[in-house]
């Protein structure tokens, strides 16, 4: 019964997302789903967007270990990203009119600053989509009892979510957001209703935590724990600002007011909605102790789905099935979508710029084919655990992409040498301390890499240009 059901929500969700195919007339319907998105379609494309394995499997499961510090890139550090990405970013990047956060770095700087970051951001994307995609292979190997091995299930949920995304593109993605944003809210907020029961109310679960520990946000007074705890934070933050994602919902919009407000209003239901996993999960851990810390040591990834096949009837294993599906199809579609846009608006057409808009859309389906191809070939190799291929998602960003885009945006005397010298210096300092001394660093790498950047933008902008500073008109310049 409960696999029939699964088979049939994902037919209504392959045919909602055909159906809105039938929308798409152009590639900036495609990309952006023509600019025409209004404030409760774009507040739950953002949500949704973010809420997906890592928020329902990942951090439920690092917090649960760790508690709130273990969380603090997520949903801390994402959640403030979406909320200085709408008051600071949207109105800017909303008027410029363009199809990728890629098109800002060649408007801005050069074409050779947008081919790099633009493969920056498209490489970040790697890490999160094949955690997704490795989530659906977790879900249809537990809803089969084993008889779907996790890497069939993995090749199953790739082929199901690129089949609706290739064809409707932004437009499939939003309308489906907004029907799985409903349905895995509820479905989840129903979980943690029953699992509640289960443990003798809610206050006895947050009590419990609290004895515990698990609310202690902050680290211990030693400087080298608090420049982990702010490196996992700040990776999250500002490491995710550069993202396509994050520009596209901004830029699908129907007006800058939307794109701003759709951000901000999105990333403070994610936060507060990510405390019902944790809460779920955590339950667990009092219904059955023996059981439950046995997967926290052996794959804490499996303690939601494991708790509601044994200790929840039938609907309710329903309910929480559609609820988490909803969530992993819904952030797998708009993952994969952000960056295969990218890649074929910022580096492909770029080598042929007569290329009519059909061709150019064309060119968009099979990159996104491509790129899932990739991602399932990262997915099934991968021994990461979902929360920390996500959590690793935006190293290469903050490194690489992250200096140019704030810099250029707020100080009108970046330059595009001093772009150059952040991008390459920050990647490049990021990826030697990462190979040379890797964990044993006592400052991350991607902080080291941060810096580097930031020193680079500085001084290569000051510095005597051997390219001319752009100020073509439209762009976010400062004043």
């Amino acid at each position: 019964m409960l696999l029939w059901f699964v088979i049939a929500y994902l037919m209504v969700s392959v045919g909602i997302g055909l159906w809105a195919a039938t929308r798409v007339h152009s590639a900036k319907d495609f990309a952006v789903a023509g600019r025409s998105l209004p404030l409760p379609v774009v507040t739950a494309t953002v949500f949704a967007t973010w809420f997906g394995a890592e928020a329902v499997f990942g951090v439920s499961a690092q917090f649960v270990k760790e508690g709130l510090s273990g969380v603090v890139a997520d949903p801390f550090g994402s959640s403030m990203c979406l909320i200085i990405a709408g008051f600071f970013f949207a109105h800017k990047l909303y008027k410029l009119n363009i199809l990728t956060v890629g098109d800002y770095y060649r408007m801005r700087y050069n074409r050779t600053v947008e081919v790099i970051t633009s493969l920056c951001i498209v490489g970040s994307y790697l890490g999160w989509v094949s955690a997704q995609i490795m989530a659906l292979g977790l879900i249809f190997n537990v809803i089969t009892n084993g008889a779907v091995s996790p890497e069939m299930g993995m090749i199953i949920g790739t082929a199901i979510v690129l089949t609706y995304t290739t064809f409707g593109g932004m437009f499939s993605v939003a309308i489906l957001d907004f029907v799985q944003m409903m349905v895995s809210m509820c479905g989840l907020l129903y979980i943690a209703w029953a699992v509640s029961g289960l443990t003798g109310g809610a206050g006895v679960v947050i009590d419990h935590a609290a004895q515990a520990g698990k609310f202690e946000f902050f680290p211990p007074p030693d400087p080298w724990m608090w420049i982990t705890f702010l490196g996992a934070w700040i990776t999250m933050m500002f490491g995710s600002l550069p993202q396509q994602d994050v520009f596209q919902r901004v830029t699908s919009a129907k007006s800058a007011t939307i794109a701003i407000w759709g951000s901000v209003l999105g990333a403070t239901i994610y936060f507060c909605f990510t405390f019902v996993p944790m809460f779920i999960a955590y339950s667990a851990t009092l219904i059955d102790p023996e059981l439950f810390n046995e997967l926290l040591e052996r794959d804490s990834q499996l303690i939601l789905p494991t708790l509601v096949l044994q200790q929840m009837p039938l609907f309710a294993q329903i309910v929480f099935f559609g609820a988490v599906l909803s969530a992993i199809m819904s952030c797998s579609s708009a993952t994969l979508l952000a960056p295969s846009v990218m890649f074929a608006e910022n580096i492909v057409k770029g080598c042929f710029p007569n290329l009519t808009d059909r061709k150019f859309l064309w060119i968009m389906r099979i990159t996104i084919v491509a790129f899932a191809g990739v991602v399932l070939l990262v997915a099934l190799n991968s021994e990461l655990s979902i929360f920390h291929m996500v959590e690793s998602a935006y190293k290469v960003t903050l490194a690489g992409a992250f200096v140019p885009l704030v810099v250029g945006a707020f100080w009108k005397r970046a330059t595009t040498q001093g772009a150059l010298a952040a991008t390459l210096g920050g990647l490049l300092s990021w990826i030697l301390v990462e190979i040379l001394i890797g964990e044993k660093s006592l400052v991350p790498p991607q902080l080291i890499g941060l810096a580097v950047s930031f020193t680079g933008m500085i001084i290569g902008s000051l510095l005597p240009q051997r390219y001319g500073v752009r100020h073509e008109h439209g762009l976010p310049h400062p004043g």
